[in-house]
């Protein structure tokens, strides 16, 4: 066929689509398992990040090695209701999930595997639903638990931010924190990607004397001399819905509705 004709035009314009689909469609299934491998190896590092961890002198085999030990990382799935693991098909199938392939972030859209988020008084973090199963990342050192990594999420300005806290081992004080998916203003309520703003964190207490949460971002700057500097950490400049985001969504998490349950378990064992 003569490729000058209007049909011979139409015939090699249908055929390059066809060939550039499948060649893009191939591309795709083809890297898809080095996106989820990339992806989960990012979200291995932001809990090492939130822990303290030096991940920019490790190698990416390092980290992943790191999490294939148990006795240096263990996660956990916890039951939030209960505080209790979830750590036997026993009861991952009473609970209706599969431990192989359980997505938290998945979990919090599907009516079943997740519950309303109410207020009652408390932080209000812009979220409607929420898991009702959710990971905790042990970081250990021998036999000893040295920090516990939770989970965090809740809305900012612009967009739902997530990240890790960690907690050190006596379930009280801050370890670290790190957030590796918003979309705040960069300048702004992005500088919560600032490693000063970040360092701030660090020995920073969420918990009284009584277990009762007690922590929060300011506005401005912390008072040094204040009795609460200990509970506090400075605002964002120029951010303060995202401060004020931040504030509640680690509030909540580490609060009876959140991860409360289980963290108050782990200060009653020692």
């Amino acid at each position: 066929m003569n490729p000058n004709t209007i049909k011979g035009t139409l015939l090699v314009s249908v055929v390059l689509c066809v060939v550039c689909s499948l060649l893009v469609s191939s591309a795709a299934v083809l890297l898809r398992p080095l996106q989820e491998a990339n992806k989960k190896l990012d979200l291995q590092r932001n809990v090492l990040l939130a822990a303290g961890v030096d991940v920019d002198s490790m190698s990416s085999e390092e980290i992943v090695e790191m999490f294939n030990d148990e006795t240096k990382v263990k996660r956990v799935l916890i039951d939030l209701s209960t505080g209790e693991a979830i750590d036997s098909e026993a009861k991952a199938e009473a609970a209706g999930i599969d431990l192989a392939s359980y997505d938290s972030k998945k979990a919090a859209k599907n009516p079943k595997l997740s519950q309303r988020v109410h207020a009652k008084g408390g932080p209000t973090f812009g979220i409607s639903r929420r898991e009702k199963y959710a990971y905790v990342y042990q970081i250990l050192k021998g036999n000893k638990i040295e920090q516990f990594v939770l989970p965090i999420y809740g809305k900012g300005l612009w967009s739902t931010l997530y990240g890790f806290l960690a907690l050190q081992g006596d379930v009280r004080t801050v370890g670290g924190i790190t957030f590796y998916e918003h979309k705040e203003t960069p300048g702004l309520g992005g500088e919560v990607d600032n490693p000063r703003w970040k360092a701030k964190w660090a020995e920073k207490q969420v918990f009284d004397d009584q277990g009762k949460v007690d922590f929060r971002v300011v506005k401005g700057t912390v008072d040094p001399n204040s009795a609460q500097a200990a509970h506090q950490v400075d605002g964002l400049s120029g951010a303060t819905i995202t401060s004020r985001g931040v504030s509640n969504m680690v509030q909540y998490w580490v609060g009876p509705d959140g991860f409360g349950k289980f963290l108050e378990k782990q200060r009653a064992q020692q």
